[in-house]
């Protein structure tokens, strides 16, 4: 693959590649000096234009674990803020000496155009509410970490979808890697339309909740409109969160992630986010993991080469 833009763009042996590469990549991270030279004399960029705490901080880590060079752009004291365009912006840092761009970009396709402009691999970090691939790849392997596989399971992404890039990331990953995914939100909180996406969908947490291996919970995202749209945290929380008591419905080995950042008393009360089966904290070491094995295959694999 030249860039990883979306999840739907690969098939299952390329995420099963990518999923094996990451697991040997989570064992250099546990080592005592977790460091190996496979991207020497390679400069990673990342250019975040949405903050961003996990993911931006994760590629770096995932770089410079990989003995690469890492650049790091900032909006805020850039000379976008003197009108530069954003073609501009990444051809100049691609002038520099990049190999290889991490964008992360309110507008739907600006990976893509970036892509297009500079001619180098390019990793999409999130673009509005379309994609966030790395974390679908990184919650692949944390389930298959956590439970032995992800064919057959059947696994539950609730809350927030409509203003959710995890969402649509996780529903191609998993369907493509066997799971049976079903998406789980009032009516206000989900897309227009699904058509084409490989899941089930219900309005009913309660209704499919012992039938499943893994619960995904999404946060409501208040900037992109999501807290207007269902009368109260209270009510949210009563219908959709994972409550002690839903919680106590799952399957013994059923796990719940999260992709961060955690609203504690919203969609997860504390004492399940605080639970050894709430995997939060662990999708963050697999992210560093999973996003080492896509600069790996974009910079460094003998099919780059």
């Amino acid at each position: 693959m030249k860039s990883f833009l979306d999840s739907e763009q690969l098939d299952r042996p390329t995420l099963e590649r990518l999923l094996d590469d990451a697991d040997r990549f989570r064992e250099v991270l546990e080592r005592p000096i977790a460091k190996v030279p496979t991207l020497r004399g390679k400069t990673v960029a990342t250019l975040f234009f949405e903050p961003s705490t996990r993911t931006r901080l994760s590629f770096e880590r995932a770089a410079k674990a990989l003995s690469a060079d890492t650049m790091s752009f900032s909006p805020g004291t850039s000379s976008l803020s003197k009108g530069e365009s954003l073609k501009d912006t990444v051809q100049t840092i691609a002038a520099m000496g990049a190999d290889l761009l991490v964008v992360r970009h309110r507008s739907v396709g600006a990976p893509a155009r970036v892509a297009a402009w500079t001619g180098l691999p390019v990793v999409n970090g999130g673009d509005g509410a379309h994609q966030h691939p790395t974390q679908g790849l990184l919650d692949a392997l944390t389930i298959r970490r956590a439970l032995g596989r992800v064919e057959g399971l059947r696994v539950a992404i609730v809350g927030d979808i409509a203003h959710s890039r995890v969402a649509r990331s996780g529903v191609f990953t998993l369907a493509t890697l066997g799971a049976q995914v079903v998406l789980v939100a009032p009516r206000t909180l989900l897309p227009v339309s699904v058509e084409g996406w490989p899941c089930e969908v219900t309005t009913d947490f309660d209704e499919v909740l012992e039938t499943l291996d893994v619960v995904y919970l999404l946060r409501v995202q208040t900037e992109r409109g999501g807290a207007t749209v269902f009368p109260s945290v209270r009510e949210y929380l009563r219908r959709y969160g994972m409550t002690r008591q839903r919680f106590a419905r799952l399957g013994p080995d059923a796990v719940v992630l999260h992709p961060g950042p955690m609203n504690r008393g919203v969609e997860i009360e504390a004492a399940v986010a605080d639970d050894p089966r709430a995997l939060v904290l662990e999708q963050v070491t697999n992210g560093v993991a999973a996003r080492m094995s896509v600069l790996y295959h974009l910079l460094g694999s003998p099919e780059h080469a």
